[in-house]
């Protein structure tokens, strides 16, 4: 009798061993217990999968969290978040020093860069964490044959070319940008006649450029994904003049006093998030058709972070 009782409560045991969460996942699940809000986001993929990712794992930790991406402009992105309509986003070190702040001279060294941006937005309450090795800067790309017979291979190539070849597509946003047409047109001396620069959706400059037709020279994100699957030639930044547009997620920073673990959940998905991967996770949407929101919740499990 006492044998059989012993058994059956051992089998009680493993039984609620194999059925109840570890005290490691429990807790994992709780880390951020009343957190609610809304995850914003640019209006383009790789800000589309960064806002679900961000809002995915942050669930798995215990938030109430939804992903909002409706708004369009970095401006007005911004905006929501200093409103307190979001949470948090993602932006990029380059766009917050030089857009935000009216800084004129970046910094060239990422983690300078990072920091500098960092306690620059801490006098607006915005928080700044999970830095992401990705730096999705701007710069100018090519279709591949056209590149070879203009026998182009940095941004200071096209000054030289006659005028004619001088053609570009840029977004209506980078064409009034400090760290955009402006400035970079000047640095170059591009001096491309009014009738040779078109402004286009960011979306069609990809197909554009392919093209060739409207333009020669669109200007293209470097953690795009289109650029290697249209045949695309990135042009070297030879004059350095585009800043470092490292990601990192931005939020209001008494939300992250009354949760500092945020940080802690995201880093671990930050420190995976390369140019190279986010080129990768970019052509899902961009090139294959996938719908962020699945991309996101695909690559969350593929690296076992949810």
């Amino acid at each position: 009798m006492y044998k059989r009782a012993l058994i059956g409560v051992l089998a009680l045991g493993l039984a609620a061993c194999s059925s109840s969460p570890s005290a490691d996942t429990a807790a994992k699940t709780s880390d951020l217990q009343g957190l609610q809000g809304q995850i914003g986001s640019k209006d383009f993929a790789e800000q589309y999968i960064l806002a679900h990712l961000t809002t995915k794992l942050l669930n798995a930790h215990g938030a109430t969290l939804e992903a909002n991406t409706k708004l369009v402009g970095s401006a007005n992105v911004r905006q929501a978040l200093e409103n307190k309509q979001f949470l948090g986003y993602w932006e990029y070190t380059g766009t917050s020093w030089i857009t935000y702040n009216k800084q004129t001279q970046p910094i060239k060294t990422e983690q300078e860069q990072f920091d500098a941006v960092k306690k620059a937005d801490e006098a607006k309450n915005i928080a700044w964490v999970a830095p992401a090795p990705f730096n999705n800067t701007y710069t100018f790309a090519i279709r591949n044959e056209k590149a070879k017979e203009l026998n182009v291979t940095k941004m200071s190539d096209i000054a030289k070319l006659p005028a004619n070849e001088r053609t570009f597509c840029i977004e209506s946003e980078f064409s009034t940008r400090d760290d955009g047409w402006p400035g970079v047109s000047t640095t170059y001396g591009f001096d491309a006649p009014k009738d040779n620069v078109k402004l286009l959706d960011t979306g069609v400059i990809y197909t554009a450029t392919k093209d060739g037709k409207d333009c020669n020279f669109g200007e293209v994100f470097a953690t795009d994904g289109r650029i290697a699957a249209l045949g695309l030639t990135v042009l070297q930044d030879d004059k350095a003049f585009f800043p470092i547009y490292q990601g990192g997620f931005t939020l209001q920073a008494d939300v992250l006093k009354s949760h500092p673990k945020i940080a802690d959940v995201l880093k671990p998905m930050a420190d995976k998030l390369t140019t190279e991967e986010m080129q990768k996770l970019n052509a899902k949407v961009d090139v294959d058709g996938d719908e962020p929101d699945e991309v996101a919740q695909e690559w969350l499990t593929a690296q076992g972070l949810i």
